[in-house]
């Protein structure tokens, strides 16, 4: 069996921004002052986060290998099929790693309980700090080491995938949005089960069932409530956000539902439309004057530990 590994997901702290950005702690300081903040705030939740990650590496097994990986270098690093990912922070960044693992077991910890909402970091800093420290429990004597991390109990979270027409193609744990870079009009015809439309708008958002409690629930409060799938559910939904209706285009095919083994398909009749998911602008694909976008349930669910 191959060496286990931890590696453990954080996003650079408000303190780390604004010590990047002013250079000193005495112009962050002064920067904060002026918009009614303290320094002494923004310390302490930096110090609340590096002790959550500093608990969790405590508690790994001492034979494990760990990685420790900043959000942004995410696109540059390699997740082994062995690893047993521990993302530390919020619920957005357990959606942020999810594109990049292929059924790696995920470990979501909530460092600020009552900040975030814990949908998908599920675990206190103590109760995933026990979690881990079971990994590397007492093997009786003549025993072969069990390995604990493959008996994990997970719920398997379903993903959303677009490919292009050219090959490529990513993998999103809320939704994946087709539209104009900078938001404006984006011209396409879509296709869904309900038939095919020319239209103008500010984009496609196409979701899951955990997408539902972001983008999702936001378009679907304005437009009256809708039923979001579950997470576990192989249904997707999808809405056309601000279809604009002209001579040339329509606004008759503005939401739906994607149905296990059918897809939503957007044919590009713009300069280019870009594709990203779970908010991750800068790790996007391009569609391209007459390309097809082709978005359906994802191969892999997200594996997500169980309190």
């Amino acid at each position: 069996m191959l060496r286990r590994r931890a590696v453990v997901v954080h996003r650079r702290t408000e303190l780390d921004e604004l010590l990047d950005r002013h250079g000193t702690r005495g112009q962050a300081e002064f920067f904060l002052r002026s918009r009614g903040r303290t320094l002494d705030d923004v310390q302490d939740r930096h110090d609340g986060l590096a002790a959550a990650r500093d608990a969790v590496a405590a508690a790994l097994p001492a034979d494990w290998a760990r990685a420790d990986v900043e959000r942004a270098d995410l696109p540059r690093f390699l997740v082994a099929p062995e690893d047993v990912v521990v993302v530390v922070g919020q619920d957005g960044l357990v959606a942020n790693v999810a594109k990049y693992l292929h059924g790696q077991p995920v470990v979501g910890v909530d460092p600020e309980p009552g900040v975030n909402a814990g949908v998908l970091v599920r675990h206190s800093v103590t109760a995933a700090t026990a979690l881990l420290r079971g990994l590397d429990g007492p093997v009786p004597d003549g025993a072969a080491a069990p390995d604990r991390a493959a008996m994990l109990p997970l719920d398997a979270l379903t993903t959303v995938r677009a490919d292009l027409d050219d090959g490529q193609h990513l993998t999103a744990l809320n939704e994946v949005f087709v539209g104009h870079p900078s938001h404006q009009s984006a011209r396409y015809t879509l296709r869904c089960a309900a038939g095919t439309e020319r239209q103008s708008s500010s984009g496609l958002i196409v979701a899951t069932g955990t997408g539902a409690t972001g983008w999702w629930a936001s378009l679907a409060h304005d437009r009256g409530g809708r039923a979001a799938p579950r997470r576990d559910e192989d249904r997707l939904g999808w809405f056309v956000r601000e279809a604009w209706p002209s001579p040339a285009t329509g606004a008759r095919l503005t939401e739906g539902t994607v149905e296990a083994g059918d897809d939503v398909e957007v044919t590009v009749a713009s300069d280019g439309l870009v594709v990203f998911g779970d908010g991750m602008e800068d790790d996007r694909l391009v569609a391209r004057w007459g390309q097809r976008v082709t978005v359906r349930r994802g191969e892999e669910p997200l594996r997500l530990v169980r309190p």
